[in-house]
């Protein structure tokens, strides 16, 4: 299901900014996820409160969870198609496994090695034809980048966080952060391009607001609070391809026979991942 509703997303969300301000965009789609999200820890029971002594590994997990990307990739998915941008955005867990190597010590298996090398063919092929547009929008390319190696370093972060408070509380809270944040952003740099949303781009809000910040983004802080970074990373290398592919179906982007083949590495990257060892199967 999180593959379907984040797949589908970019599609959904070039849709929303091809006539609307990116920032106000998804400003307009937190502020009404906000609420779904608050129903869902009221229905589930769950406590809000956060010890004042949490709040500054909030704030940091903020920045590197959300913040960050939701800025980046909504500028992004406005310049370059959303198939592309996707494909950009979830190189993702190749930079959470380099993290985890680097700063936290952590032993990389050989068919760790192997599924990121998996996943990183599979990037590269999907790219194969995109090389010359990026090279023309090499701002929006390399943004979608940083986006994604500072979510990979927050996939990281999540996994270790010291927050005793259950995570729908923790999600619920960077999610409020994250939009004053963005409420700011759109203010100071989007006033003059203030618009009524039209249908598609009210229809796109809804989408994020409900699907997205309601559901999508609370399932997977959980899973990357309970998995291993390096396997709910790799877990949503479908999303990419899902994102390509509805793209082209949506949207009238061209498909080539690298995105076929970018489709069976991916899967060979979350086989690789997700199939206990031998040793845990025992």
């Amino acid at each position: 299901m999180l593959t379907l509703v984040w797949g589908l997303n970019w599609p959904v969300m070039k849709l929303g900014v091809s006539d609307f301000a990116p920032l106000g965009f998804r400003t307009l789609s937190m502020w009404f996820g906000l609420p779904v999200l608050w129903l869902v820890l009221r229905a589930r029971r769950v406590p809000f409160a956060i010890p004042r002594s949490d709040w500054r590994e909030l704030l940091t997990l903020s920045l590197t969870n959300m913040m960050i990307w939701h800025v980046l990739a909504i500028l992004a998915v406005q310049a370059l198609s959303s198939g592309r941008a996707a494909i950009l955005g979830y190189t993702m867990p190749i930079f959470s496994a380099l993290w985890g190597a680097a700063l936290f010590g952590e032993r990389l298996r050989a068919r760790h090695l192997g599924a990121v090398a998996a996943a990183a063919g599979g990037v590269a092929l999907l790219l194969w034809h995109e090389f010359g547009t990026l090279t023309g929008k090499p701002v929006a390319a390399l943004g979608m980048l940083v986006a994604a190696a500072v979510w990979g370093l927050g996939t990281q972060q999540m996994r270790r966080t010291r927050i005793a408070a259950p995570t729908l509380a923790i999600v619920f809270w960077m999610t409020f952060v994250t939009t004053l944040v963005m409420t700011a952003a759109t203010i100071l740099f989007e006033r003059d391009r203030w618009t009524v949303p039209g249908s598609a781009t009210a229809w796109a809000i809804a989408y994020n607001a409900v699907l997205i910040f309601g559901f999508a983004q609370a399932i997977w802080l959980i899973m990357a609070r309970n998995l291993p970074p390096i396997a709910s990373s790799m877990s949503v290398m479908l999303i990419p391809v899902l994102g390509t592919v509805s793209g082209a179906w949506w949207l009238g982007e061209q498909l080539h026979w690298q995105d076929g083949a970018a489709i069976v590495l991916v899967l060979v990257a979350i086989a690789a991942v997700l199939i206990p060892s031998r040793a845990t199967r025992l």
